[in-house]
């Protein structure tokens, strides 16, 4: 029963190792369905110990403080001293 427990756990190895990485589930299938394979289970370990890569973010420059407003119903701009908003005609 310990040899069982042993094996199983050396076999999905590339998925304990990789838990918190990105792909977790792409690494867990690769494992799972190639890693009998002894490449399999290599490419698995590889990916699970690459680097996982942060996710990119995009800041986009907007006008100056204080020069737009936005509407609260429906969330268009509008310039800073309009009293309606131009696509709703609701208060600003």
């Amino acid at each position: 029963m310990t040899l069982l427990l042993f094996a199983t756990l050396l076999y999905f190895m590339p998925t304990i190792v990789g838990h918190k990485h990105r792909n977790v589930l792409s690494i867990f299938l690769v494992n799972f369905f190639l890693g009998w394979t002894v490449i399999g289970w290599i490419v698995a370990m590889i990916w699970a110990c690459s680097a996982d890569a942060p996710p990119q973010v995009l800041v986009i420059a907007g006008p100056a403080a204080g020069a737009v407003r936005y509407c609260c119903h429906c969330g268009t701009m509008s310039v800073a001293g309009a009293r309606f908003c131009a696509t709703c005609g609701r208060t600003v």
